[in-house]
């Protein structure tokens, strides 16, 4: 049976299909509209420990899980050993789960020496891991890639440095750095990390159906998934794929259930971020939720238009009248 619970250190997840952590999505409205599909686990954007070691107002938002339905992970990033450890201990009073980004790809974040740059220095990645396994409350997480390129594929080795250093487990996506998100996902590496180690191995990319989660699993035997991408705009996946892997017949979700998902969306994020941020910010989103809708390209132009919440929502409504 794939579908079961999952132990990370001490916590429990109610079940193995977890949200990922994603920069500029997994903000605290878009992981309550996720967690009524029941994923055993959400994340926080990735939050920067420079941010946390002074201070930072912006940073500090991030982490905001208030009256939010546990369990929850925060993800912090950084190549700075103490303001890594300051950061885990900080988050940790708050979360259930804290978890050091090695895999963001994103240029901004490379160049400091974050992310997947780390798996450049394997030491320093060690060291990164044991100051935050050391300084942190609650059981901690290390997200990697394969390796920085298709000739420094180093997952297997972080995977076991990771486990030596105190983490309790390890999601692996299965892209190198210069990738980004192009190519197919590497199920062999995949599987080569969860060969490697004894602690949890989470498998991460390309996951976008029920069917391609089965595949995760039958080709890699992970004790969980981490489904990122394929949760913008469908945030119904986690209990499809639930169903699907219990044999159960996999729920449509109707075009009315759609409609009052994306509205309640709109009310979380307007209220979380005001009306002129959180419209905004909701475009992103909007795109992803109507795609291969009929007609929606037109509707998708407009919507990135709009300002105001009552525009929004009347125009949705009204398109959704005519499918």
């Amino acid at each position: 049976m794939y579908l079961h619970e999952l132990k990370i250190g001490n916590v429990i997840l109610k079940n193995n299909i977890l949200l990922a952590p994603m920069a500029g999505i997994t903000n605290l409205p878009f992981r309550s509209i996720c967690k009524a599909f029941e994923p055993g686990l959400v994340c926080t954007e990735m939050v920067s420990s420079k941010g946390l070691f002074y201070n930072d107002e912006k940073t500090n938002l991030l982490l905001n899980m208030q009256n939010e339905k546990r369990p929850v992970a925060a993800q912090i990033f950084g190549s700075d050993v103490e303001a890594m450890a300051v950061a885990a201990k900080k988050v940790s009073k708050i979360a259930d789960i804290v978890d050091i980004n090695m895999g963001c790809p994103a240029p901004k974040v490379v160049k400091n020496g974050d992310g997947s740059k780390l798996m450049c220095d394997l030491n320093l990645a060690g060291n990164i891991i044991e100051a935050v396994t050391k300084a942190s409350d609650v059981p901690v997480t290390v997200k990697m890639r394969m390796g920085w390129d298709k000739d420094h594929i180093v997952a297997v080795k972080l995977a076991k440095i990771a486990e030596s250093k105190g983490a309790s487990a390890i999601t692996i996506h299965g892209r190198v750095r210069e990738d980004f998100f192009s190519n197919l996902v590497n199920l062999e590496i995949i599987k080569k990390v969860k060969e490697a180690v004894s602690i949890p191995v989470i498998g991460n990319g390309d996951i976008k159906s029920p069917e391609s989660a089965m595949e995760m699993f039958e080709k890699t035997n992970v004790d969980g998934i981490m489904i990122g991408r394929g949760a913008i705009g469908n945030p119904w996946i986690f209990m499809q794929i639930q169903e699907f892997l219990q044999g159960k017949e996999v729920s449509k979700v109707t075009n009315e259930e759609r409609l009052n998902i994306i509205l309640k969306h709109i009310d979380l994020q307007v209220e979380y971020l005001g009306e002129n941020t959180g419209i905004k910010e909701l475009r992103k989103h909007m795109n992803y939720y109507l795609k291969n809708l009929k007609n929606s390209s037109e509707i998708r132009q407009k919507i990135n238009t709009i300002e105001s919440k009552e525009e929004l929502v009347n125009c949705l409504k009204q398109y959704f009248e005519t499918l």
